[in-house]
Formats: C-alpha cells, structure tokens, sequence
C-alpha cells in the first residue's frame, strides 16, 4: 500500500518544522529560511501496530572487549595534531570552511601521503575529472591508491564503496549529494541528513574512515542542519581570510580527541604548508618603538602562542565614539574600558577605540585582557611598550589581576623567542620555578595600576 505525502516546512539553518510556512522561524530566529518539502507516510508495520518487536540484547561492561583504536596519519602534522593523532578508523569527519579557504587543497595533500599504501577514494560532487587531475598535477599528488569518482547519487556512491572497501573515502562535497528516495533538491535539509546519515552507516559498518566537505551559509555557520555536527565524529573548520596566506585549522567537536588544538597552514603555489613555528610567523614585522602594541600569550590547547595585539585611540569626530574590535570579543573590550574608567583612572568617553588582533586570529581567552589593556593605555598615552615586554592576565570589575593556567609554559615560549621581561598575576609567581626565572624578568602586578606602573620600571 502506497503511502501519503504531505507536504512540511523545514528551516535550512537549525532544521526545525513546521506545517506551514513562517517569514521567521521560531527554533533559530532567522527570517526566509523555511523551504517547502514534500515526505511520505509509509504505513505502520504489523510489528509496530501491535507494540511488538525483534527482541534486542544489552551487554555488561566486562563482556565488551576493548577496541584499540587505529589512525591513518596524514602526513601532516599540524593536521594530526587538530585530528587528535591521526584520522580513526571508521570515524566520520566533517571540514567545512569558507569557500576557497583551502578544503579541497589540504584533502588531495592528504591523498598523497594515504594514497602510497593504501586506497583512496575522492568523490566530488562538484569537479570533473580533469579538473581535479589538473590540480592534482600543480599540487604534485601522483599516488598510485588514489581513484577518482565524479558522481551526485549517494546510492550509487554507497555500492561503489560496498564494492571497493576503499581504506579512506572522501565526499566533496555533502550540500552536492543526492538521495534518490528523497523528492527534495540536493543541498536541503532533508539531503544533507539522509546522505551523511547513510555515510555514518556505511562508515561504521565497514570501518572505514569517511571525510566530509561541508559548504558555510553567509553568517559563516555550516550550511545545512544542526543535526549534521551532532552525526559525525570530528567537525574541523577553516579559519582565515582569502586575500591572506595564513590558514588555522580548529577543532570545533572530536570524539577521539581534544578540541584545542589548532593547526597553522600557509597557502602556496605549491598547496598548504605546515607552519612549524607559529608564534615567530603572528609576530614577524612587528613595528618598533610604536604606542598601541603590546604581544600576548595564549593557549591553544596544549600550545602556546604569541600573537601581537594593536591598540588605537584616537578623539571622535561624532556625537557617540566609535568602538571595534578585529579578533576579540566586542564586549568584553567594553568592559575593559569601564573598568580601566572606573579603577585605571583612563578616560575613553569622547576617544575612538579599536582593538585589532595581527594575523587574522580571532582569541577569546581571558588572559588577553592585561595585553588589551596596555595596548589601550599605550596608545591613550603615546607611551611605547618596549619590544622585549611581554603581558597576560584576567582583569576582574574591581580592577584586579586574577591567575591564569599554564603560565610556565607561556613564560618558556617567550623566553624561547627572545623576550626578557614579563608582566604576569602574582598570584601565579609561586607556581614558576627559579630556574625560569633567571632566564626571563618576571614582574607579578595585582591589580592594572600596578601593571601599567611596571611599564615605565
């Protein structure tokens, strides 16, 4: 018996439904997102009908044998690092990224390393076969296990690879991909969900790690339902602007490891290269002796980082000054500039603010807010910080400057590169080992006057 169709309304943004249609949907808030499908009804089974089912079996935890885990590795280490080790055997692993970022580029690179062993299969949606042998020929990708499929139908593609058992297999892209049973087009709601979710079954099933290109909408989320980060094992995500040459690859969610951790490439003619030392590349060029900049030191993950932070404060020309802020968070600059009105004794109130973060980085840790503050006070001033000064640390409403974690490592990592004196929480002097201390000058301040105070030692 043929079963009814009806016809619902699905938001591509958050994947809510609803039986008509709506200017703005209420699950996301977003405005002409809702699209028309059409499913259909199957009817109930007799075994549904009757509230009877195949009878299902639950294990104890001492009955299930580990499993210790496999990783291809890459050839890369920076993407290793973000994967957690490697990529997992039988994981699924969406990247997504802004369009021309470097998704395809990186995933060929990796074709060449895997594709000497073992077998690799590239689907692309999107490319033809030439197409991507050129650019297999500029990137210098000759593996002897690659194989090329330029196909739509998700069907045909998951008997390819029931047929093949491919060691890897990569889809590029998922918003290209096209259910057959489906009435909808291909990049809808309901096709990105069916096609990853036959993905996953496949994956799984075979064991056989699956890697997915996902397209971004324009608020730079990734384009389809929500329910897709939440199918698949890892979602790593391109950072960076196209017109610069650096890229950061991040970890957004990983089952098989942490979410720290960040990977710096370099876009060149020859592909994405690995950047081995990342905090010397967001410092190079750094002006000298100029007021408004000041260097920080982050975490990410298990690495520390050093990223230059400019500061300029300049009188309005308007009635409301103008505040913004390239690579930090708007509203904590804010409130660094209450706190540094109200316990600094600094006024902003008629001055032009901006914040920039070099390289294109975008960092939210607290332990920048010390760094924006001097950067701020720098340029309100036109005192320059010396070159060789280094600041991190939590600024609290009352003004004061709380600990932060890994200081040691941080304070290694500037030594490492030349910086000799460190403005740090005092709380956390009693966590550093005298040894460190005789290769750098590390001054613990409690609260921002002490801290700007220490510039001028």
């Amino acid at each position: 018996m043929a079963g009814k169709t009806k016809s619902v309304f699905v938001c591509n943004q958050c994947g809510f439904e609803t039986p008509k249609w709506l200017g703005k949907c209420p699950g996301c808030g977003e405005w002409n997102t809702l699209e028309e499908e059409t499913r259909v009804q199957q009817p109930a089974s007799k075994a549904a009908k009757t509230g009877r089912s195949a009878p299902v079996r639950s294990f104890a935890l001492s009955e299930i044998e580990p499993d210790n885990e496999l990783r291809y590795k890459t050839g890369m280490a920076e993407l290793d690092r973000v994967l957690g080790g490697g990529i997992v055997k039988g994981s699924l692993v969406l990247l997504s990224g802004d369009p021309g970022i470097g998704k395809s580029t990186i995933l060929l690179q990796v074709c060449k390393v895997i594709g000497q062993k073992m077998n690799v299969l590239y689907v692309s949606g999107e490319e033809s076969y030439s197409q991507i042998k050129l650019r297999a020929d500029r990137l210098g990708v000759s593996a002897p296990g690659l194989r090329l499929l330029c196909e739509t139908d998700m069907q045909a593609i998951g008997e390819h690879i029931m047929e093949e058992k491919p060691d890897l297999v990569i889809i590029d892209s998922v918003q290209t991909m096209n259910h057959a049973d489906l009435s909808s087009s291909p990049g809808s709601v309901t096709q990105v969900r069916e096609c990853t979710a036959l993905l996953m079954r496949t994956a799984k099933s075979l064991s056989i790690p699956v890697i997915l290109v996902g397209h971004v909408n324009k608020d730079g989320n990734i384009a389809g339902p929500k329910v897709l980060e939440h199918i698949v094992d890892a979602v790593l995500y391109f950072e960076g602007e196209r017109n610069l040459s650096f890229r950061i690859l991040r970890a957004v969610k990983n089952r098989y490891g942490s979410t720290n951790e960040i990977g710096v490439f370099e876009m060149t003619d020859r592909g994405l290269e690995e950047v081995k030392n990342p905090s010397e590349m967001l410092i190079a060029g750094r002006p000298k002796n100029t007021p408004g900049t000041c260097v920080a030191c982050v975490m990410e993950g298990s690495r520390p980082l050093l990223a230059e932070i400019q500061g300029l404060v300049t009188p309005t020309s308007f009635g409301n000054p103008r505040r913004m802020s390239n690579g930090f968070d708007y509203n904590r600059m804010a409130m660094l500039l209450a706190v540094l009105e109200k316990r600094g004794g600094y006024f902003f109130n008629n001055m032009d603010v901006y914040i920039n973060v070099v390289g294109g980085m975008k960092l939210d840790e607290p332990a920048l807010d010390l760094t924006i503050a001097m950067a701020l006070v720098s340029s309100l001033k036109d005192y320059a910080i010396r070159d060789d000064v280094l600041a991190f640390g939590e600024i609290g409403l009352a003004g004061e400057i709380r600990a932060i974690s890994h200081c040691e490592q941080r304070l290694k990592e500037a030594a490492r590169l030349g910086f000799t004196r460190c403005i740090v929480p005092k709380h956390n002097l009693r966590s550093i080992g005298k040894a460190l201390q005789n290769d750098i000058e590390i001054i613990g301040v409690r609260s921002i006057r002490q801290a700007f105070e220490a510039l001028i030692i």
